[in-house]
Order: structure tokens, then C-alpha cells, then sequence
């Protein structure tokens, strides 16, 4: 059996996430030689959006591929490497059809990996304000459209609701080699292999600040729902951490066989912390 590793990061938050990134990937991959390391992106620019410099900054860290969710855009010159065929980088597959950008993601293989791997992104319905269409529907056509036969496919399921994240999931148990949530950015205790072969977890949680509230500074957070007064949230800041999954994939079935939690906390006493 052929099997490939694959590390898929939880939302990069703003300064703090993308330091952690840069001092922890290193050790990650030192660890476990993951084939590719992917990572959602949507809140690397101070919480809201991804720009161009910042995700080359991101691929000169080690980062393979890049996904986008409600706030892809924030920033709207990210479009540029969103329509770039070759970048790898996409956005929510469920958006309008007129939206710009990739609707998936495809990484070919290489002399360890005979397979391409497809990443797919798509946007909850359920609390979530960005308007979008059904996400069973919008994987159900990117599947059946895919140009390779029996490719890896990874699904992102960047939703609120962790109902509609479990249920997308099992939609899809069995079809795709993995699916994992994001959005929420508090890690999850349920990585696990559905009864067909799929790997899950709810949410990833981030690569950012965990002395914080979901990445925002503690103290703004709580002064606004406590007096209703708008104030803008600053970044939070403290026990920065690296978190995601890594997963092991066979090459002949297309399913996980082995997904896991982890978590690198950032050291404070070196760079670029200290």
C-alpha cells in the first residue's frame, strides 16, 4: 500500500498566525515529512482577507496550497493569484458563478506521488452572512467535472454550523479522501475515519493567538458585547499556536487511513517572537 501525509492548517490569523507558521513549519515538517502542507488562508491580513505579498510570504514559508472562505474578498488585489492558473490558490466553490477566481484547487503529482491531489472549498449557509449556494450541490458538480479519474480530493467544509459540517461530511464519506472544517477556529476533539473511508474533523481550529477570543483581542470583545458599542476588535496576542490535522492517505483507494490533531505551540524566546 501507498500511502501519502498531508498536513492541512487551520485559519493563519493575521501577524501572530503567520509567525507561528514561519518558526513551527519547519519542525512539522522535520516531524512527519508531509508530502504537502495546505492551509486556509482567509484572515492572514490582520484578520480580514489575504493579499498578494502575503501569500508569496506564506509559499516561501513551505506553505503547498491556499484556501479562501467569507472573507476572500477583503483584499481584492488576491484576485490576481486567484485567476492565475498556476498558483495554488482558490476560492469557495459555492460562490456565483460570475464570482472570480478557481473553484478548486489541483496539485499534480510528483516522482512521490502518482496521484493528483484536488482541494475543494466550500461555504456554509447556516449563521453565515456571505451569500451562497448549496454547498452538496456545488462539490456534487466539481466531482463529477474533475479532468483525472479517481484522483485524492480534500474538501474543505468553511462553515459555521457543526451540524452542517458533520452532515456534509457524511454526504460525502466514502467519495473524497478527506473533509475538515474551518471557520470557527477552536480546534476540535473529533478527528476521525467515517464508516467509508473518509477522514473528518469539525474544525481545525487556527494558527494564531489562543490568549485571545477566536484571534481578537480579549478586551474589545468583551467591551462590545457587554455595551453593544461598536469598537473596532484589535488582534489578540499570546500562546500563538500552530494546529490542523495530519492524515494519511492511500494512493489506490483515495481514502484516510490515519488522521491526527496536532498542535506546535510557538516558542517565545526565539524569532521571530522575541
Amino acid at each position: 500500500m501507498s500511502e501519502i501525509t498531508i498536513a492541512f492548517l487551520g485559519d493563519i490569523f493575521g501577524t501572530p498566525g503567520r509567525n507561528v507558521v514561519k518558526q513551527q513549519l519547519p519542525a512539522l515538517r522535520a516531524d512527519h515529512q508531509p508530502e504537502l502542507v495546505i492551509a486556509n488562508a482567509e484572515n492572514v491580513k490582520s484578520g480580514l482577507g489575504l493579499s498578494p505579498a502575503l501569500y508569496h510570504k506564506l509559499r516561501n514559508y513551505g506553505i503547498d496550497a491556499m484556501t479562501l472562505g467569507d472573507h476572500v474578498y477583503r483584499d481584492q488585489s488576491i484576485t490576481s493569484i486567484l485567476e492565475d492558473p498556476n498558483e495554488p490558490l482558490s476560492r469557495p466553490a459555492n460562490l456565483s458563478e460570475k464570482a472570480c477566481g478557481k473553484t478548486y484547487i489541483r496539485l499534480p503529482p510528483t516522482e512521490n506521488r502518482t496521484k493528483s491531489v484536488f482541494v475543494i472549498t466550500v461555504l456554509g449557509r447556516i449563521f453565515l452572512s456571505m451569500p451562497a449556494d448549496d454547498p452538496f450541490v456545488a462539490v456534487d458538480r466539481i466531482l463529477e467535472k474533475l479532468p483525472e479519474k479517481d484522483p485524492i480530493v480534500i474538501v474543505e467544509a468553511h462553515m459555521e454550523a457543526t451540524s452542517e459540517k458533520a452532515a456534509l461530511a457524511h454526504y460525502l464519506d466514502g467519495r473524497v479522501a478527506l473533509v475538515v472544517g474551518t471557520h470557527t477556529h477552536v480546534p476540535t476533539a473529533d478527528a476521525r475515519i467515517l464508516p467509508k473511508g473518509t477522514g473528518f474533523i469539525t474544525d481545525l481550529g487556527m494558527c494564531g493567538p489562543y490568549r485571545s477570543i477566536i484571534g481578537r483581542d480579549i478586551e474589545s470583545v468583551i467591551h462590545r458585547m457587554t455595551t453593544g458599542m461598536f469598537i473596532p476588535y484589535g488582534m489578540g496576542k499570546g500562546e500563538e499556536a500552530m494546529c490542523g490535522v495530519l492524515t494519511r492517505i492511500d494512493e489506490t483507494t483515495g481514502r484516510t487511513t490515519q488522521i491526527d490533531l496536532i498542535r506546535y505551540e510557538a516558542d517565545d524566546s526565539q524569532p521571530p517572537f522575541d
